[in-house]
């Protein structure tokens, strides 16, 4: 990167990290049970929500006692069960109609980090009838007040439950809207381990990695707090505890538990001190690719470290004494160099690939220009990089068929 453009960016996130106090940054309530959704919303007078979720978690009955719930409160319910694992702009323009159709008054996301991102897309469509999804990207587009909404997780991993981003993807341009808005908070967080016990084991695996790379971009990052360290490294030691067990058993009552509350804590993280070039290569790559987020993250994050070197050696050292990987007496770069390898080792011990064949080389410079839009200035990252050095990131994860 040249320096005049590293200046910029550094200067830019200077100044980000010191308005961080002065942020609307808020937290959702969190709610242990289904059944307490339906009673807060019945106190706020709701009397119509839309639920939203996907085909699967419907038709499995997932959603039956929440829906089962509601009508006990007297709350209509209608649903929209359309999301795409990659929410789509289509997903949201539908999910706003059934919105409007139902006469409702409030929104709950039942399912992993796509549904609530819809959810959370449709809210701003709500609130901003005539804008597009596109007028609507970046930081900061969204300053009316959501209808209440209400986040149920399915998975432990997005942390989509506590966070001000929504991701949207448009199929026809292959890219991804990153929508980051104080109002996108959900007003309450559902954390009931029950919902999560047929999550799929692979699905365990690569969104149980993603709340790991929430938490360990948010520690790395230069706009830290001492809040969002605590919350990264305590995250960092339940995913480390309890990933293996809530992947080969997922009954595993006190496993899920404690990666819901890792997901939350991730979540708290990086909401405040943001994520790194992993997300935004991430998110290039399921735009194009339609590679879903959590394993894009999985695959790109012992990668990306990497390729920081010395830059993190320090602040990985904490992580990997907070996750038990390495010894007090390991000097920063051996425990560093210990810490990426555990995350190799948990993929593989998970079946998490470490290339994808997918990717063609005639695709890494878009890519790398959307990652590069959407990293640079914003993200404060510890070592920058631009558009080239970018493209390398993918060549490193790309499968040679």
């Amino acid at each position: 990167m040249n320096p005049l453009k590293k200046v910029y960016c550094r200067c830019f996130q200077l100044a980000f990290k010191l308005a961080i106090p002065l942020m609307p940054y808020r937290k959702p309530r969190i709610l242990p049970a289904i059944s307490d959704c339906a009673e807060e919303l019945a106190g706020l007078g709701i009397t119509s929500v839309l639920l939203v979720t996907d085909s699967f978690l419907r038709t499995s009955g997932a959603t039956a006692a929440l829906e089962n719930a509601l009508a006990e409160r007297g709350i209509a319910c209608h649903v929209y069960d359309g999301t795409q694992p990659n929410p789509t702009v289509q997903n949201v323009a539908e999910a706003t109609e059934r919105y409007r159709d139902g006469g409702c008054q409030a929104l709950v996301a039942f399912g992993g980090g796509s549904s609530m991102d819809c959810a959370k897309a449709t809210g701003a469509c709500v609130v901003y009838p005539g804008r597009s999804l596109a007028r609507m990207k970046g930081l900061l587009r969204v300053l009316r007040p959501l209808p209440p909404l209400v986040a149920i997780p399915t998975t432990a991993g997005t942390g989509s439950e506590v966070t001000v981003t929504a991701v949207i993807t448009d199929p026809e341009k292959r890219h991804k809207y990153t929508m980051n808005n104080f109002t996108m908070i959900p007003r309450y967080a559902v954390l009931d381990p029950t919902v999560t016990y047929s999550l799929p084991p692979q699905l365990t695996a690569t969104t149980g990695m993603d709340a790991l790379t929430h938490a360990v971009e948010a520690f790395i990052g230069g706009s830290t707090t001492s809040e969002t360290r605590q919350m990264a490294l305590e995250a960092t030691q339940l995913i480390f505890a309890n990933i293996r067990a809530a992947y080969t058993d997922g009954s595993n009552h006190a496993a899920r538990e404690s990666m819901l509350q890792a997901a939350y804590k991730a979540g708290v993280a990086f909401t405040i001190s943001y994520v790194g070039y992993i997300h935004a290569v991430a998110h290039s790559l399921g735009g194009q690719y339609g590679i879903p987020h959590g394993l894009a993250n999985s695959v790109l994050l012992p990668v990306v470290l990497e390729r920081y070197g010395t830059a993190v050696h320090r602040k990985l050292r904490q992580l990997a004494l907070a996750a038990e990987v390495c010894r007090e007496s390991d000097s920063a770069e051996t425990a560093a160099k210990k810490f990426i390898q555990a995350i190799r080792e948990l993929n593989t011990a998970m079946g998490i690939p470490q290339k994808f064949d997918v990717i063609k080389e005639q695709d890494i410079p878009q890519m790398a220009r959307y990652a590069d839009r959407e990293a640079n200035p914003l993200y404060p990252v510890p070592v920058l990089m631009d558009r080239t050095e970018l493209e390398e990131l993918y060549r490193a994860v790309m499968g040679r068929t």
